[in-house]
């Protein structure tokens, strides 16, 4: 079976499914699946089975299942749910593969871990016991868990971004956590309360590839305040942002192969539109762990671009070169398959795009 390559694409109508041969020149678009309920984030595992996490307080949580790339599907919701008397779970917000089964991210903000291929769930409650919960407070989108990060070398490692409570991480699985966002700013605080220890509003936490000297991760940010790098795991975060047009954005995609390589879309700011800034589309490049930066333009509009992309709508694909694919609240869906050269348009009028990610199948 020669190797796929496929986007898997959520929206707030449903989930769609891009595919397209190694070349990348191609492209087939499917759907809308999930019966077009409201899809914030859709992933694969190593096997191929692709899950989709979303609903709203309408529909309740859900994360839906297919094992044939889209041509079927089930859903379950048993077990996302907090204990009586608590705020109930209005939808699954992000989801990520690995650590022996299935994680998901819901709003109120917490997580929940499905051992049986998300036919079940159970609440991970380490995460919603630390000590600083009482405080956490939602961000403009809600009190919401989206970025989900696991360590594909040590199953009991992962990070987990709230907005707008910050960046924790887990050494154990899940059992207990710890505060990392020291070095990133709260503007919106007093000037004498800028760096606390958490209640930051992270918008989107990525790994890189590979460990540092030390042994320990890489991870990259784009917060409400600044872009921003650790080499330590995220215990500690130096601002990137010099050279860029704003220190406001969502998205953030690592590099496949290169830990030094990131790409961003910044906005113009978060009280003036949350646009492109002028107007004019560009994926901004770093090819030095974000010391530098360069606009990337050709093939995206420069002229009216008056959309944004929100903070799961950007990835990167694991080809040589790697491929970079984001998504707008418009409904444009652009691909680059020469990381950042180069755009087309791979669709125009879907309905607004919550996420994208990549897996590559057979081959």
């Amino acid at each position: 079976m020669a190797a796929e390559l496929v986007l898997l694409i959520g929206t707030r109508k449903g989930a769609f499914i891009a595919r397209t041969d190694a070349a990348r020149r191609s492209w087939s678009i499917e759907g809308p699946f999930c019966e077009t309920w409201p899809v914030n984030h859709v992933v694969a595992d190593a096997e191929g089975v692709i899950y989709a996490g979303g609903g709203n307080e309408w529909f309740g949580p859900a994360v839906w299942k297919s094992r044939d790339l889209g041509r079927s599907w089930t859903h379950s919701s048993a077990g996302l749910a907090y204990a009586a008397g608590e705020a109930p779970v209005k939808a699954v917000w992000s989801l990520a593969a690995g650590g022996g089964g299935l994680y998901g991210g819901v709003e109120p903000a917490g997580l929940f871990h499905s051992a049986d291929g998300g036919e079940s769930w159970r609440q991970v409650e380490g995460l919603r016991r630390h000590p600083s919960r009482p405080e956490w407070n939602p961000g403009g989108a809600g009190l919401i868990l989206h970025s989900l990060v696991l360590d594909p070398e040590d199953p009991a490692a992962l990070w987990v971004g709230i907005s707008a409570a910050g960046v924790f991480h887990s050494a154990d699985g899940g059992e207990n956590w710890q505060a990392r966002n020291r070095g990133t700013r709260a503007d919106y605080n007093p000037d004498d309360q800028r760096y606390p220890e958490f209640g930051q509003c992270v918008h989107c936490v990525v790994m890189a590839p590979g460990r540092g000297p030390d042994g320990r991760r890489r991870l990259y940010q784009q917060n409400h305040c600044g872009m921003y790098r650790s080499d330590d795991g995220g215990t500690g975060w130096a601002s990137i942002e010099a050279g860029l047009p704003s220190s406001f954005g969502f998205p953030a995609a690592a590099h496949p192969r290169d830990p030094d390589t990131l790409f961003l879309i910044p906005l113009n700011g978060d009280t003036a539109g949350r646009y492109m800034p002028e107007a004019k589309t560009a994926v901004w490049r770093s090819r030095d762990g974000g010391a530098s930066w360069q606009a990337l333009r050709e093939g995206l509009p420069q002229q009216g671009a008056f959309f944004n992309v929100l903070r799961q709508a950007m990835a990167t694909d694991t080809l040589e070169p790697a491929g970079v694919y984001f998504g707008t609240n418009s409904g444009a869906l652009y691909a680059s398959r020469d990381e950042g050269e180069s755009w087309q348009c791979l669709a125009s009028h879907l309905p607004t795009i919550t996420s994208v990610e990549t897996a590559v199948i057979g081959g």
